[in-house]
């Protein structure tokens, strides 16, 4: 059985959202909770829990993740300053839906990468 996640019923606009793109293999919208003044989450419609996850099928949706956060960067006006593409996986990497997406952060200086843990 396919988990069901949050995710999914915005996909299939069972919850509403600030939907900014959808096509047959991925939907993004914007983050309720942003963290820049642009935060898009980009996923891909058919479930996959994690990169881990990830088939060779799944090599068509991961590529248009990447187009469809150009065009959005566009769209936004934050391509010329630039923005951070993040995806988190499991535990660790502070995965908290299982569902892969993509963080899209922009509009605002995004930070360093990582904070130095001593």
């Amino acid at each position: 059985m396919i988990e069901e996640t949050i995710f999914s019923k915005i996909i299939r606009k069972e919850l509403p959202s600030d939907m900014l793109y959808q096509d047959e293999l991925v939907t993004a919208f914007r983050d309720i909770n942003p963290q820049r003044p642009t935060h898009v989450l980009i996923i891909p419609n058919r479930h996959i829990p994690t990169v881990d996850d990830v088939t060779p099928e799944d090599e068509a949706a991961m590529g248009r993740m990447i187009s469809v956060a150009r065009k959005i960067a566009r769209d936004e006006g934050i391509d010329q300053k630039g923005y951070r593409l993040i995806i988190n996986c499991g535990e660790h990497g502070r995965q908290e839906v299982p569902h892969i997406h993509m963080h899209m952060l922009g509009g605002d200086d995004v930070g360093p990468m990582l904070s130095r843990k001593d």
